[in-house]
C-alpha cells in the first residue's frame, strides 16, 4: 500500500465518523431544547432500525450492481441533504423520527461500505488496516471539541456541520480506490445477508455471549441517548467535547486490549467490561448536587468508555471471529451487529425513553439519579448472568485468518 493511499483512505475514516460524531453526541440536547423529551429514546432508536437494514441494502444491492465508493458517495451527498432537512423540522415527534430515520438509512450502509474500500485497498489488514481506521475515531473526537469550543449543542449548528461534512465526504468518495461489484450472479436472501444461516453452527457459549451482548446494549443505549442531555443539563460546559475524553479512552485501551486477553482470558475481559458499565452508571448518579456537576467523578465514569466499550462490544466481535470457520465468519458477524446495534439498539434506546419518563419529576423534569441507578442495576445484574452461564468454549481457528 503506497503512502498516497494511506492518506487518502484516513481522510476517509476521519470524514466517515466526523459526519456521525457531529451531530448524533448532542442530538439529544438539541430534542430537549425543541420540547421532544420525551420522545428522545424513541427518536433515538432510528438507528437501530437503520442498523438493521443495512446489511440488507450493502448485499443486496451495493455488492450486486455497483462500485462501493459511488454508493458511498450518492449515500453521503444524500445523507448530507437530509440533515439540512432536518435541521428544519421543529416539535413534532412523528416527523423528527421520520427525518432522523432517513438520515440513519443514508449513513449506516457507508460504515460497512468503507471498510470494504479499505480492506479492498490495502494489503496486510491485520497491520495497516487499525493504524488508518483509528483516524474515524479522531473525526469523532475532532467532531466533538468543535461542537463543544462552539457551545452549540443546542442549536442546528451540528446538523449544519455534519451536513457540510456529508456532502464533501460524498464528493470526495468518488475519487476514491474503486471496489467493483463482487456478488452478481450469485443467490441472494435476507437471511444470509443478516447471518442467519451461520448461526446454525452455534453452540451453547455462542448463544450465551449472544444473550448477554443483547441485554448489554439495552444500559449501552441509556448512555449513547441520554449522556449528552445529562451533561448539558446539569451544567457541563462544552459537555460534547467533554465526552471525548471517552474516544481517547477507547483508544488506549483498544491498544491494550490484547494484554488483558492474555493476563484475564475473553471471559474475564467480557465480565470486566460489563461490570464497568455498572460502575459508570453509579458514578454518573452521584456526578452532581445541588451546586452542579462534580467533575472529577463525571471525567472517571466518562473514561470508562475504553472499558466499557472496548471490552464488551469490540472483545465480543473478536471472540465471535474466532468461533467460527472462515467460510461462516463473516455471516456471524453480521448476526452479532443485527443483535447489538440493530434490535438490541432499538429496545434500548426505547427502554432507555420508558425509563426517562417514569422516572421524571415535577413537569417533566429529568430525575437524573433514579434514571441513571435503572441501567446500573441492568449491567450488573447481566454481568451475573454472563458470570454462571458463559463457558469460553472457542474453536481452534484462530489461526484460519
Amino acid at each position: 500500500m503506497t503512502a498516497s493511499i494511506r492518506i487518502r483512505l484516513s481522510l476517509m475514516m476521519f470524514l466517515q465518523y466526523a459526519v456521525w460524531g457531529a451531530w448524533f453526541v448532542p442530538f439529544s440536547t438539541y430534542l430537549v431544547h425543541h420540547g421532544l423529551q420525551a420522545w428522545i429514546g424513541t427518536i433515538y432508536s432510528a438507528q437501530g432500525w437503520a442498523a438493521i437494514a443495512a446489511p440488507l441494502f450493502v448485499g443486496a444491492i451495493a455488492d450486486r450492481y455497483f462500485s462501493a465508493e459511488k454508493v458511498m458517495g450518492v449515500l453521503h451527498i444524500a445523507s448530507g441533504a437530509l440533515l439540512f432537512a432536518l435541521s428544519t423540522v421543529d416539535a413534532d415527534p412523528a416527523l423528527m423520527f421520520a427525518a432522523t430515520l432517513g438520515v440513519l438509512l443514508a449513513y449506516m450502509p457507508t460504515i460497512a461500505l468503507s471498510n470494504a474500500i479499505a480492506f479492498n485497498a490495502i494489503t496486510d489488514v491485520e497491520r495497516q488496516f487499525p493504524g488508518i481506521r483509528v483516524f474515524g475515531t479522531i473525526g469523532w473526537i475532532v467532531a466533538g471539541l468543535i461542537v463543544g469550543s462552539l457551545g452549540a449543542e443546542r442549536t442546528p449548528i451540528p446538523l449544519y456541520l455534519a451536513g457540510t461534512a456529508s456532502l464533501f465526504y460524498g464528493a470526495y468518495a468518488f475519487t476514491l480506490p474503486t471496489v467493483p461489484p463482487r456478488a452478481g450472479g450469485q443467490p441472494v436472501s435476507a437471511g444470509s445477508l443478516l447471518g442467519l444461516d451461520a448461526i446454525r453452527e452455534g453452540d451453547r457459549s455462542f448463544w450465551a455471549l449472544i444473550a448477554c451482548a443483547l441485554l448489554m446494549m439495552i444500559p449501552f443505549a441509556f448512555y449513547n441517548v441520554y449522556a449528552n442531555a445529562f451533561l448539558d443539563g446539569i451544567g457541563l460546559k462544552a459537555a460534547a467535547a467533554v465526552q471525548t475524553i471517552g474516544q481517547v479512552s477507547e483508544v488506549g485501551f483498544l491498544l491494550l486490549l490484547p494484554l488483558f486477553f492474555r493476563f484475564l482470558g475473553i471471559k474475564g475481559v467480557l465480565l470486566v467490561g460489563m461490570l464497568a458499565w455498572a460502575v459508570r452508571y453509579v458514578l454518573f448518579a452521584n456526578g452532581f448536587d445541588a451546586n452542579g456537576p462534580i467533575t472529577p467523578v463525571l471525567f472517571v465514569a466518562l473514561a470508562l468508555h475504553g472499558v466499557c466499550f472496548d471490552f464488551v462490544i469490540v472483545a465480543a466481535t473478536i471472540w465471535v471471529d474466532k468461533h467460527f470457520p472462515t467460510e461462516t465468519r463473516g455471516r456471524a458477524q453480521s448476526f452479532l451487529a443485527l443483535v447489538t446495534w440493530g434490535v438490541g439498539y432499538v429496545v434500548g434506546s426505547n427502554a432507555a425513553n420508558l425509563v426517562f419518563n417514569a422516572t421524571a419529576g415535577a413537569g417533566g423534569q429529568p430525575v437524573w439519579h433514579s434514571f441513571w441507578l435503572v441501567p446500573a442495576g441492568l449491567a450488573g445484574v447481566t454481568a451475573v448472568i454472563f458470570l454462571l452461564i458463559f463457558r469460553d468454549r472457542t474453536r481452534g481457528v484462530a489461526s484460519a485468518h
